[in-house]
Parts: structure tokens; sequence; C-alpha cells
């Protein structure tokens, strides 16, 4: 059965982040999705019934390998998608446990410093949730 195309699609993902080892500074976790050739945050569709924060959190774990612990509930980002509109559910979540294999919808995680993430993140609406993750840290704002 096809969704109407003004049907908003609903999703959800988190800001993944950890301390550094080295430092103990907060590093964000991004995921590379060779499909769309970009950078940005796990995420995904929630499944027929799923709540918002379960799907979150599931996403998280397949598309990174990591179990986290959910904190604050971020922004909600609402944009266009191939065509239909979005609307996806934020937390920040701090990564406990990861092991991760490339799959073929996500090859690639990089675990950044909060700048560094920022600038690479593949969309400009993805890149203010690095100073909410940092502000519901209590950490300084990047520049940028």
């Amino acid at each position: 059965m096809s969704t109407p195309k003004d049907t908003t699609v609903q999703a959800a993902g988190c800001v993944l982040w950890r301390r550094s080892r080295a430092t103990g500074e907060p590093e964000l976790c991004l995921i590379h999705r060779p499909k769309y050739d970009d950078w940005s945050w796990p995420k995904g569709k929630l499944k027929r019934g799923e709540e918002a924060l379960a799907g979150a959190l599931r996403e998280v774990a397949e598309e990174t390998g990591c179990r986290a612990v959910p904190g604050p509930e971020l922004s909600t980002q609402r944009y266009r998608a191939n065509g239909r509109p979005k609307k996806v559910r934020y937390w920040a979540a701090e990564a406990v446990a990861c092991a991760f294999s490339p799959t073929d919808e996500v090859d690639r995680v990089l675990w950044l410093d909060p700048a560094a993430a920022r600038d690479r993140l593949t969309q400009a609406h993805d890149r203010p949730l690095v100073d909410e993750l940092l502000a519901v840290l209590h950490l300084p704002r990047t520049a940028g």
C-alpha cells in the first residue's frame, strides 16, 4: 500500500556521544551512508506503533553497533526528503558499548570533537544539534 505524498514521514535518532579516553572531552558519532554519500546523525523511520525514543535507540544500535543511554530530548527537525515532509525527533544519548560492523546502509562511523563533527555534517539542519548537545552536557559551545 502506498503512502500519500503529503503524509509526514515519522523518524527518530540520537546525537550519540562518548567521552574521549585520551582527553575526557566529548566525541560525537557521525554515520556515513553510501547511498547518499553523506554524513549524518544515526536516525531512521519509526516502525508502525513504535515509540519515538525506542525507535531512536533501535536505529543507533542498528547503524552504529552502540548501546546508548538516552538523555534529554533535543530539537525536532522538519524538512523534505524525497519530496515528502519528514519529522525527526532527536535525543542526546551517551554510548556505553559499541561494536560497529559496516553494512550496505552505513559503511563508516566517525567519532569527532564537536567542531569537527559540525564541519563534517552534510546537512545544515543537523548542525545546530551540536550546540544543543553541548548545552545539555553543560559544556561550552564550539566555534562555527
